[in-house]
């Protein structure tokens, strides 16, 4: 049995599930530790992992985009992608803070 790198439980061989952005993808073979629970994941079920992504559509929803103006204030263009994904339709309310000096938080009400 492999030991953990972590904390040096025991490493077993489990079928566990994978969630991805709060949508459950399968059931996927990993090792777990007994003991802090720690997961890995080999590179082939990495592959699976992202194919099973890919089909429900939520595979690299991220994405870079560009500040523009609008009036006095600066706008983020959200991409269609993360748009349907996330159901935003315009007039919707949101509220936007800042997480630390890069990142910002939007969370839909």
């Amino acid at each position: 049995m492999d030991k953990c790198d972590e904390c040096k439980g025991t490493m077993h061989r489990k079928k566990i599930p994978y969630m991805l952005l709060g949508i459950p993808l399968g059931n996927f073979e990993a090792l777990v530790c007994d003991n802090c629970g720690q997961k890995l994941y080999e590179g082939t079920t990495f592959q699976a992992i992202e194919a099973a992504a890919k089909e429900k559509g939520i595979w690299g929803l991220g994405g870079k985009t560009t500040i523009g103006t609008s009036g006095n204030a600066l706008d983020v263009k959200i991409p269609k992608a993360l748009v349907d994904f996330m159901k935003l339709r315009k007039g919707q309310k949101v509220t936007i803070e800042p997480v630390d000096q890069k990142r910002l938080q939007v969370i839909v009400e």
